[in-house]
């Protein structure tokens, strides 16, 4: 008896209730659509250009929900809370899709740096590691009044943006096929046991990935102190307005160095530590680890790489002639190891060998003639050469590439009172 009043209980609460008049809601819902889909565009538009500052940049994709989707939630939301009127926030929803798990924290900031963001939820961050499911961060952002003002009411105060890595991205996507849209999801252990185990495949290359990245970094920050190092001691020994901060201002950034391990076996490995020994001015250490990694006898290419870095740690030490030596060796195995003869030009410089630094930085130049800094340090090369004209010449190249070039403005000035013009 009990179960019987109950469920007539249920009944009478169900027919108090108004059942969703679909071609009504279909009308006013698409009355709609089209603003919605330009104000879609327009906060694709916007966070794109908030993106600009960022290597690599995101990729930006937006849509609205088509009445069909709305629906089907409208009814799923009904049905949870019968009786009342289902709010949903993501009927315009912007995807942001980033290169790595590091870009992801860049991105949120990004965005509550330039929109009022209301809710942020992070999906997936409950599962544990026998569950499957996508990760991604969702923020809420209130539509921002000028786009409002510009579009027209849209009957949808928020938007939603989803913040995902490219794997996040592809599992979402087969997920939303397999579990989400469809008419059940997998019981069977097995099947369970293999979507989990793809998503957690899918996570593992992702952190992998993070970290090859920030190995690069790494790499890059140690091979820019190298860089910086090797300009530096171009300052000691030749005259600073021929060589002044424009080449370490514009070819250097660095970066936050993390203590590297001991005992390196791979050359990835090897190279980072001779560059960290390299930036500390132990250049036997360096000298000796390059060594090593040319006797793994790896590509051509890395040879190439290997002995230009050797290259500037014997120019630290004033082994000028061995310095030549790994340059030229650099160029046998590279043909097209550009910076390898910009760099013999730089050490001919010092040897005030004008004619072998002109000829070095016209190999240069003839492999990869966008190089303002080479041209400049070629019209100083042909200046004390006695070819004055050629100097000018190779000075107002450099400032064609490169306008805001202090230094080859100052020079051709110089060059030009010479010439008396």
């Amino acid at each position: 008896m009990y179960w019987n009043r109950c469920i007539k209980q249920i009944f009478r609460m169900i027919s108090n209730f108004e059942l969703p008049d679909k071609k009504r809601l279909q009308a006013i819902y698409e009355r709609y659509a089209e603003t919605r889909f330009l104000i879609s565009k327009d906060i694709e538009r916007r966070l794109e250009t908030i993106f600009d500052s960022l290597s690599p940049r995101p990729t930006v994709k937006g849509r609205v929900k088509d009445f069909g989707s709305f629906y089907k939630k409208y009814l799923k939301l009904l049905k949870q809370i019968p009786g009342t009127n289902p709010i949903i926030t993501d009927i315009i929803g912007i995807r942001v899709i980033c290169p790595f798990i590091e870009d992801l924290a860049k991105v949120q900031s990004l965005i509550g740096q330039n929109f009022n963001v209301v809710d942020v939820e992070k999906k997936g961050s409950n599962y544990s590691y026998k569950e499957f499911g996508y990760e991604s961060t969702h923020l809420l952002i209130t539509i921002p009044d000028d786009i409002i003002q510009d579009r027209g009411v849209s009957e949808c105060a928020e938007a939603e943006i989803q913040i995902r890595t490219t794997l996040q991205d592809a599992w979402a996507e087969v997920e939303h096929e397999l579990v989400y849209k469809a008419e059940f999801t997998p019981f069977d252990e097995a099947m369970k046991r293999k979507l989990a185990a793809i998503n957690a495949s899918l996570s593992l290359a992702d952190a992998i990935f993070q970290e090859i990245r920030n190995h690069q970094l790494d790499l890059h920050a140690e091979s820019g102190k190298r860089r910086e190092n090797f300009f530096n001691k171009l300052e000691e020994n030749v005259d600073t307005f021929l060589y002044s901060d424009a080449e370490v201002q514009n070819e250097i950034k660095a970066l936050t160095v993390w203590e590297h391990s001991k005992g390196a076996i791979t050359i990835d490995e090897l190279l980072l530590n001779a560059l960290y020994a390299h930036n500390r001015n132990d250049f036997d250490t360096a000298i000796a680890l390059y060594t090593r990694i040319l006797s793994m006898n790896p590509k051509n290419d890395i040879i190439s790489i290997i002995y230009v870095h050797r290259g500037m740690a014997n120019f630290a030490q004033s082994k000028y002639e061995e310095a030549i030596l790994d340059f030229n060796y650099a160029l046998e195995f590279d043909a097209k190891a550009y910076k390898a003869a910009y760099y013999r030009g730089l050490v001919n410089l010092v040897l005030r060998q004008w004619i072998e630094a002109v000829n070095d930085f016209t190999l240069s130049l003839t492999i990869n003639p966008y190089q303002p800094f080479c041209l400049y340090r070629r019209s100083h090369a042909n200046y004390h050469n006695g070819d004055e004209i050629q100097a000018l010449s190779d000075c107002e190249a450099a400032l064609t590439i490169m306008p805001e070039f202090d230094d080859a403005l100052k020079f051709k000035k110089f060059i030009l009172g010479k010439l008396k013009f």
